[in-house]
């Protein structure tokens, strides 16, 4: 059974690997931003988004994701147009992670009423 908390907040960090991976040129041609630099700090977090998304299976792996919001909205003193992107993408990320934990609640109820009505009868 698919875990419905780690695929959406996966699919949310690939996203934002997108986003983050294409600030790289911005850097480069609109910035003052050394090629070097701007490929550290755009590829860079991009990784570490990907990377995240494979390590959600661990509960760590969340606490990850959290800080790659951090890093999206501070991306924004280089590009100024991040402070709007990696502020929408941390409420995406919020609102997949309480969605997704919102599922298994519900998921877990719906089993143990499924289990103590299969022992009733």
């Amino acid at each position: 059974m698919r875990d419905p908390k780690r695929a959406m907040c996966a699919m949310v960090l690939a996203l934002e690997a997108i986003t983050l991976a294409l600030t790289t040129p911005v850097m480069i041609n609109l910035g003052d931003i050394a090629t070097g630099q701007a490929l550290a700090a755009g590829l860079g977090p991009a990784a570490l988004s990907l990377l995240t998304a494979g390590l959600l299976r661990a509960r760590w792996g969340y606490w990850l994701g959290h800080l790659v919001q951090v890093i999206a909205i501070a991306m924004g003193f280089l590009v100024p147009m991040m402070f709007v992107l990696g502020v929408v993408f941390a409420v995406l990320w919020g609102a997949a992670y309480g969605v997704g934990r919102k599922i298994e609640r519900e998921r877990a109820a719906a089993y143990a009423a499924y289990e103590a009505e299969q022992e009733s009868q």
